[in-house]
């Protein structure tokens, strides 16, 4: 075999992955096919999308110059200088990303792979091959794509991606937006401060599907008092192009529904990017589309791990990197003959979720719903911003902190937070539970006043009593 661990895919899976192994003592090589490297997270995902809405987010803060006594005028939107500042270090980003994957550490090729057997890839370039490989481990880290759900027009209309509207140097006059995910809602909240209309269009009965419905509501709530118009419970039929923009038909509540506007957004999800990689030649489960992992990222074929958003469960960056790490150390154990029984295993317990709306939420451990599925007794408290003093001082009172604990022990097994600087403030109850603190020790802790993290005191000296 010519290498011990070949990795397709460069991201930030497939990159913290080939690291690892190479700390182990393999020899690595990273098969990488996009046009541009980097991974999602750099090129069109986490960077580009934060660099986007900090923007937004100074808007929003300038508009309310006058509250804090205060006058900025003339306030003005360049939208091509808010994506030359993104693209500036972006591009700075994936330098540095590609000098990584080219440093010498492991082999880097450029090209696409698929399996001919269960240790052989073949990689093509520009539609021709251009060499076969062996490995005695693999991990498939391809990332994620695009999801276009069947809807008649959507096609037809040149529906923007998440891709092109984090690319746009003019900004449209209306926008409908399909999808209220954290996709969606981030999008939302770049072009309403911005000057946008837009509408939402969304299946489920709220935004946010999946997440506490009392944390998505003041999310909704504040976007509608920003204007921005919220249809929940739809169903969409049609779309179709008309002389001065774009058109859709839909139904809510049994009644149907049209909507005109510039421009629409397709932001209905990712799916995994795993067509042509020939799975079914090496017999690796793939069913509705996902590569089967199991805890240690094996898949359905031992040597073959998979990382990422190709395999989920979830698609947060920081987890995929956790999931190649660990992939690549038990390549090594599987290579140096150790049972499986001796693998690592990865840890949802602490899985975080984070919208970077405007309020934020951040979620981590069980949410409520969770909970109560789940059949575990528990209870709950939580705390509003609009009776804490630094929130009262900032003049950021929307939303509330929520704790949840064990009934039986008082350990903490979930948190949510919808509010301002939510994705800081959610990492203090991150290392409560990873030390499996209680309630009872997270309120003995000393937190200086005035300050948004003394807030998780007060939940935690109610459920400590």
């Amino acid at each position: 075999m010519e290498f011990d661990f070949a990795i397709i895919g460069g991201g930030s899976a497939g990159y913290a992955a080939a690291r690892t192994a190479v700390d182990q003592g393999l020899k690595v090589v990273v098969v990488e096919g996009g046009e541009e490297i980097g991974g999602l997270c750099i090129l069109h995902g986490c960077m580009p999308s934060k660099a986007l809405i900090e923007s937004a987010n100074r808007m929003i803060t300038l508009r309310r110059a006058k509250e804090f006594g205060l006058r900025a005028e003339n306030l003005a939107v360049h939208a091509e200088e808010i994506i030359a500042r993104k693209r500036k270090f972006i591009g700075e980003f994936a330098d540095y990303r590609r000098e990584q994957l080219e440093s010498g550490k492991f082999e880097f090729i450029r090209g696409f792979a698929r399996f001919l057997d269960a240790h052989t890839i073949e990689i093509e370039w520009n539609g021709q091959p251009t060499r076969t490989l062996q490995a005695r481990s693999f991990l498939i880290a391809t990332g994620s794509k695009i999801q276009s759900p069947h809807i008649p027009g959507l096609t037809e209309c040149d529906a923007l991606t998440s891709d092109d509207a984090l690319d746009l140097e003019s900004l449209p006059p209306s926008l409908v937006v399909l999808g209220a995910g954290s996709i969606g809602l981030e999008l939302t909240h770049y072009f309403s401060a911005l000057g946008v209309e837009v509408t939402i269009l969304q299946r489920g009965p709220q935004v946010l599907s999946g997440t506490d419905p009392d944390l998505a509501i003041v999310v909704e709530k504040a976007l509608r008092a920003r204007g921005v118009n919220i249809f929940t419970g739809t169903k969409i039929h049609s779309i179709e192009s008309t002389a001065t923009g774009k058109r859709v038909h839909f139904e809510q509540n049994g009644e149907t529904r049209t909507v005109e506007c510039a421009e629409i957004l397709n932001a209905l999800g990712r799916k995994p990017n795993i067509d042509g990689l020939g799975l079914d030649v090496v017999s690796v489960a793939h069913p509705h589309g996902h590569v089967n992992a199991a805890h240690s990222q094996q898949t359905s074929q031992p040597h073959i791990f998979a990382a990422g958003d190709c395999c989920g469960p979830h698609a947060i960056v920081h987890l995929a990197v956790m999931q190649g790490e660990i992939a690549a150390r038990n390549a090594a154990r599987l290579l140096a003959g150790k049972p499986e029984a001796d693998f690592e295993k990865i840890d949802y317990r602490l899985k975080l979720f984070v919208v970077f709306t405007d309020p934020e939420v951040a979620t981590v451990g069980m949410c409520e719903t969770e909970a109560k599925e789940s059949g575990v007794t528990y209870r709950v408290a939580t705390y509003p911003f609009n009776d804490h003093g630094k929130s009262l001082v900032m003049d950021e009172t929307e939303g509330f902190v929520k704790l949840i604990t064990s009934a039986e022990t008082g350990e903490i097994l979930g948190a949510g937070v919808v509010g301002p600087h939510a994705d800081d403030l959610i990492h203090e109850i991150v290392v409560a539970m990873h030390f499996h603190a209680t309630a009872a020790q997270l309120a003995a802790i000393p937190h200086y006043h005035p300050t948004l993290s003394e807030i998780w005191t007060y939940p935690a000296e109610e459920l400590a009593g």
